[in-house]
């Protein structure tokens, strides 16, 4: 799931109810500084980051983020896989 943009506070059920429904495995990314903290708009009406609805694996900075800072979460978000796979597949065999 990429999450960009400010989540307000009555999307943030709806946002959770939709990451729950999500078949496993589940990888999150925050795209820009408005989902990773709430950006400019610091009031009761949005959720200071989206951290604090779902987990997130992979921040992609920038306000807005540039198609490169997308490009380069999405490599990290699958070395991040890779190396999750790398240690079930340790673990497998020391087991």
């Amino acid at each position: 799931m990429i999450v960009s943009g400010r989540v307000s506070q009555k999307m943030a059920p709806v946002l959770k109810t939709i990451f729950d429904q999500m078949p496993e495995p589940k990888w999150v990314i925050s795209m820009g500084a408005c989902a990773s903290c709430g950006g400019i708009f610091n009031n009761y009406a949005i959720v200071q980051g989206v951290d604090r609805v779902v987990p997130v694996d992979v921040y992609v900075p920038g306000c807005p983020p540039g198609p490169e800072a997308l490009l380069y979460g999405i490599i990290k978000l699958q070395e991040k896989i890779m190396n999750e796979a790398g240690t079930k597949q340790a673990a497998k065999r020391v087991a």
